[in-house]
């Protein structure tokens, strides 16, 4: 109790006290002190319930107090109720200005914004871009369900993955030309947040990019072609003193000749749409066959080991998968130091194994060197075109940039993740993870290959 509504409490029980007082002096003057007691007790309850009354009528009725200078609790009490009003109004202009705000910031954003309802999916409230990309109409589609609203979309499978929705790319319904990249946002309990941001823009650059990369890459590859047949036909035997020059040349002419190969092999990656071509890749051929490129691209300087404890096959694009493998094999062999070992193992995937949550009946492909490692800040962006972890690296073992970019391309076109574990001084290993879906049990009386090793 504050010092303000304690004084004014203990004033009214004060002036109780000697209205009792003066009644009971009354009482005794006339002679009947106790009815002439009661009824002054009477009167004064008799008032105090009207001024109850009367504070209860005002609340109820949510009427603002008319303020007195009289002293008493009840006059504090109209005081009190007074500020509360008066602070309530105030807390309730200021959240409806920020209100305002916000309705205002989220109507002025390029990207359409929905709130919908969790669990009936109905819309809640939409911008004005909402109605321009995805043709929602105010307010005649507030409150209507979601799904029914934008039926030409596939929305149904996608809003029940809730939380776990990834980014979906669409057309407009409103301009098939248009295409949006939506996203679901659940911000509470009961409310979902679809942001669908038009991307056509960005997508017509990235083909641009596309079609750049591929043209520049096919129109480098005739003179290329040329110049390494010229080259060919030179005999340093004849011209020695150019010797060195024309090594260093046909050495710099087949780099650039594998980096027009990557960007074209990158580029069909990039173009081709749907799924890839669909056939049963036996993978003691393929394991053999990358032990065997391995052991060319080493010279013999390196340890190839090959474990196939999976006894399964894999189900895609053949010619895909041995283009990521190889480059996995590749890079492991380029980045190990004379001496050292690459093991290529394919397993069954551990549920459990290393802490994390790995799919049942899955495989993985593993390529694991002993070679220098990578420091832990490249890991992020290796699988970037052209990424450098070190030029110096780079230009001594000969590689282009892209065999990572294509080894992820690969694996998103069949549905796979990759994995990448590195240390510096611990060599590196790279898993490439296949889900169930593209395993194939051997056929029978295929042979199977035991683990092997070659030595240099």
């Amino acid at each position: 109790m504050t010092p303000a509504a304690r004084s004014a409490w203990l004033r009214t029980l004060g002036l109780t006290v000697v209205g009792l007082a003066i009644t009971g002096v009354l009482g005794v003057a006339v002679g009947q002190f106790w009815p002439v007691l009661a009824l002054g007790a009477v009167a004064m309850l008799g008032w105090q319930h009207w001024r109850l009354g009367r504070v209860l009528h005002r609340l109820g009725g949510r009427r603002w107090p008319t303020l007195t200078a009289k002293p008493g609790a009840w006059s504090e009490l109209d005081r009190l109720h007074d500020r509360d009003q008066r602070e309530r109004r105030v807390r309730k202009r200021r959240l409806l200005e920020m209100l305002r705000a916000y309705r205002a910031a989220a109507a002025a954003l390029p990207d359409a914004v929905v709130v919908v309802e969790r669990n009936s999916q109905r819309i809640r409230w939409f911008n004005q871009a909402a109605a321009t990309l995805l043709g929602l109409r105010y307010p005649a589609d507030v409150g209507a369900p979601l799904v029914p609203r934008l039926r030409p979309l596939p929305l149904a499978q996608w809003l029940a993955s809730g939380r776990h929705a990834d980014t979906l790319e669409v057309a407009s319904p409103v301009n098939p030309a248009t295409r949006l990249s939506l996203r679901l946002i659940p911000y509470s309990e009961n409310l979902w947040l679809l942001v669908a941001r038009d991307v056509t823009r960005l997508l017509q650059l990235e083909q641009m990019r596309r079609d750049f990369v591929a043209n520049v890459s096919h129109e480098l590859r005739t003179p290329l072609t040329v110049i390494h047949g010229y080259l060919d036909m030179i005999d340093p035997d004849e011209h020695s003193g150019l010797a060195p020059v024309l090594g260093e040349m046909q050495r710099q002419s087949q780099r650039m000749a594998r980096l027009v190969e990557d960007l074209l092999a990158l580029s069909r990656l990039e173009a081709a749409d749907g799924a890839p071509l669909e056939e049963r890749v036996a993978m003691d051929a393929m394991l053999d066959t990358l032990r065997r490129e391995g052991l060319a691209l080493g010279q013999g300087r390196h340890r190839i080991r090959v474990e196939n404890t999976a006894d399964v096959d894999l189900w895609g694009s053949g010619t895909e998968l041995h283009s990521a493998f190889s480059n996995l094999v590749g890079n492991a062999v380029r980045h190990t130091p004379e001496g050292g070992e690459v093991l290529i193992r394919f397993r069954r995937e551990d549920p459990r194994g290393d802490g994390q949550a790995g799919e049942p009946g899955g495989v993985v492909l593993e390529v694991i060197d002993s070679g220098i490692g990578i420091a832990a800040e490249h890991l992020p962006r290796i699988t970037e075109r052209f990424y450098r972890v070190s030029n110096s690296r780079s230009r001594t073992s000969g590689g282009t940039g892209l065999g990572l970019a294509i080894v992820k391309h690969v694996l998103q076109r069949h549905h796979a993740r990759l994995e990448v574990r590195s240390r510096i001084g611990d060599g590196s290993m790279f898993s490439c993870h296949f889900t169930a879906a593209r395993v194939r049990p051997r056929e029978r009386g295929a042979s199977h290959t035991a683990p092997s090793e070659a030595m240099p």
